[in-house]
C-alpha cells in the first residue's frame, strides 16, 4: 500500500513509520526537516513539506492509498492544530487520496460518567488547552466529506514495547480491570496500521488500550 505520513519525526509518528515499513508498505514521509528522519530504505521516500500549505499537502498525497497525520502541536501553539486539520482536509480532497487517518487525543473520549475525559475531576489543567484543540479538530474532521478516521490513544500512552495484544473501542475510554487506561506507543502504532490494512472505522473514531 502507498502511504503518506506527516509528523514522522515525533515519538508516535516515528513508531508508526517503523510499523509501516515492517509490514512492507511503500511510504512517503513529509517532514519539515528531512535530516531528522534517520531511517533509510528503498521503500521510503522523504520529502520536505509544510502541513499548513494545502497545495503541498495535495501534491504529496496525490495518488496515495492512505494518508496518516501524526502531527502534534507544541504547548502554547494548540490553535495551530485546527489550521493543520483544515489544511489536511483540503489537501487530501484536492489530491484525491483514498483516506486520511489522524492521530488525535483522548480528552474527548467519554468517561464512565458520560462526560468527556477532559471534563472529569483530576484531568490535568495544563493539558486542557491541547485536549480542547484535539476535540475541536475532531469536530472539524467529522464534518468533512473525505474518508477520514480519527484514532484516540488511551488516557495514558507509554514508551512500552509492542505486544500486539490490545482492545479496541469507539467513543468511550477503554479501561482494564483496575480502571486504568494505557497503551504503549508500539501497540498504538500497530493498531493504527491494522486499521490501514483492514479498514473498520471509515468516517468514525476509534480508540485502543489494554
Amino acid at each position: 500500500m502507498k502511504v503518506a505520513i506527516f509528523g514522522a519525526t515525533g515519538a508516535i509518528g516515528k513508531t508508526i513509520l517503523w510499523e509501516l515499513m515492517d509490514r512492507g508498505h511503500e511510504v512517503t514521509a513529509i517532514v519539515r526537516d528531512p535530516s531528522k528522519v534517520e531511517m533509510k530504505h528503498e521503500r521510503l521516500r522523504v520529502e520536505q513539506g509544510d502541513l499548513l500549505n494545502p497545495d503541498q499537502v495535495a501534491d504529496f498525497t496525490a495518488g496515495q492509498e492512505a494518508v496518516v497525520s501524526a502531527y502534534g502541536p507544541k504547548f502554547g501553539s494548540e490553535e495551530e492544530l485546527l489550521e493543520v486539520t483544515r489544511s489536511l482536509i483540503e489537501g487530501v480532497r484536492r489530491g484525491k487520496a483514498a483516506r486520511l487517518v489522524v492521530v488525535g487525543g483522548a480528552g474527548s473520549l467519554l468517561a464512565d460518567s458520560n462526560v468527556m475525559l477532559m471534563d472529569t475531576p483530576g484531568f490535568p489543567e495544563e493539558v486542557k488547552p491541547l485536549a480542547k484543540a484535539h476535540a475541536d479538530a475532531y469536530g472539524i474532521l467529522a464534518e468533512s466529506d473525505i474518508n477520514w478516521t480519527y484514532m484516540s490513544p488511551a488516557a495514558t500512552i507509554t514508551t512500552g514495547q509492542r505486544t500486539g495484544q490490545f482492545r479496541i473501542g469507539m467513543n468511550r475510554v477503554v479501561t482494564d480491570d483496575l480502571g486504568e487506561s494505557t497503551i504503549s506507543v508500539g501497540d498504538f502504532a500497530a493498531a493504527l496500521v491494522d486499521e490501514l490494512d483492514d479498514p473498520q472505522f471509515i468516517q468514525s473514531r476509534f480508540t485502543v488500550a489494554y
